[in-house]
């Protein structure tokens, strides 16, 4: 029964993180949610965490959850500050919404170190340079 289940494929939403000012000028660091599609994402919420071994022991962060509401077409939402101390772990985003009357899923991991300048690249619809996964 459950491999007769065919869930929605996710196309054209990414998660990106970016380095820019904050609030007092700063710099920091941010996690983005992306909607390239040209339909609206409703009843956004994401979860996220990070886990891994650092200097041999295993850690994980407390899990954070976010509602969104809604997420217009072709137009992107800041989803949290992250700290550069986190950045040795793997960090998941689980993405879930509604288009339509259709639930939609996806989990986006940035791996361990994967969140570096040398991994940057233009993000669509910001006008910003940044990490992304789609």
């Amino acid at each position: 029964m459950r491999k007769d289940i065919q869930p929605p494929k996710v196309e054209g939403v990414a998660m990106a993180v970016v380095r820019e000012a904050d609030e007092v000028g700063d710099e920091a660091w941010y996690v983005y949610l992306i909607n390239q599609n040209e339909a609206t994402l409703e009843n956004v919420l994401v979860s996220s965490r990070g886990y891994g071994e650092l200097e041999g022991e295993s850690r994980k962060t407390s899990e954070m959850r976010h509602f969104l509401g809604k997420l217009e077409p072709r137009s992107w939402a800041r989803i949290e500050r992250i700290v550069e101390d986190v950045f040795p772990l793997s960090n998941q985003y689980w993405l879930s919404f509604y288009i339509g009357r259709e639930l939609h899923d996806k989990k986006y991991i940035f791996l361990a170190g994967s969140i570096d300048e040398g991994n940057f690249t233009n993000l669509p619809l910001m006008d910003k340079r940044g990490v992304m996964i789609e």
